[in-house]
């Protein structure tokens, strides 16, 4: 849940009002209580030593108030509390001798993201060769043309909804890689619902 609400994006066309806005405008606020929460629960649930809790939990807290001073870009400020408090966590269970089994998931976890990141990193290569990317205004084209993304699966109709959800029955892919995949079928011109339905499928 943390990671939901820290990475929640804008609401679009400038809307200033609704749940999604205040969600959107109070996301520090909601991950600053969820970590909380985290460390109630580290402390009561997984029987970690109160005290390295409190030193991680303080350390992730004054990481957050340096970066977002003294960082200018805001999509980047984030980045470093997350990194300490990742890091807090994974230190904490590592060293953490009143249960193993708090080691063994931080190590299980490690182990996981070994095999998993390097998946994603050639997800996100061929995906970007593929279909091409966004960033900020500017689109750059893939070598498959956007002109057949859209024709296919472009706009809303029964058809394009129908093909992408058949192509993603078939289309088995890493978890992980279908974001990138997405974003580039999206800025290629497929529309939301066909790639509502990629997904789903």
């Amino acid at each position: 849940m943390i990671l939901v609400f820290a990475n929640w994006g804008a609401p679009v066309n400038d809307n200033n009002s609704g749940l999604w806005f205040n969600i959107w405008s109070n996301k520090w606020l909601i991950t600053g209580g969820l970590g909380i929460i985290l460390m109630f629960s580290l402390i009561f649930i997984l029987k970690i030593k109160w005290q390295w809790v409190i030193a991680g939990f303080f350390v992730t807290g004054l990481s957050a108030v340096l970066s977002f001073n003294f960082i200018d870009n805001i999509k980047f400020a984030p980045l470093i509390p997350m990194i300490v408090g990742i890091s807090a966590i994974s230190i904490i269970t590592i060293f953490d001798k009143n249960d193993l089994d708090n080691k063994s998931w931080t190590l299980s976890t490690w182990d996981f993201a070994k095999q998993i990141i390097p998946l994603l990193a050639i997800g996100v290569v061929i995906a970007g060769f593929l279909l091409g990317s966004t960033h900020d205004t500017t689109n750059i084209p893939g070598i498959i043309p956007s002109e057949w993304i859209s024709s296919l699966v472009g706009g809303n109709s029964v058809f394009s909804n129908l093909f992408a959800s058949v192509v993603g029955a078939f289309m088995y892919f890493a978890t992980l890689t279908e974001v990138p995949i997405v974003q580039g079928l999206l800025s290629s011109g497929m529309g939301k619902g066909p790639a509502l339905a990629l997904l789903l499928a």
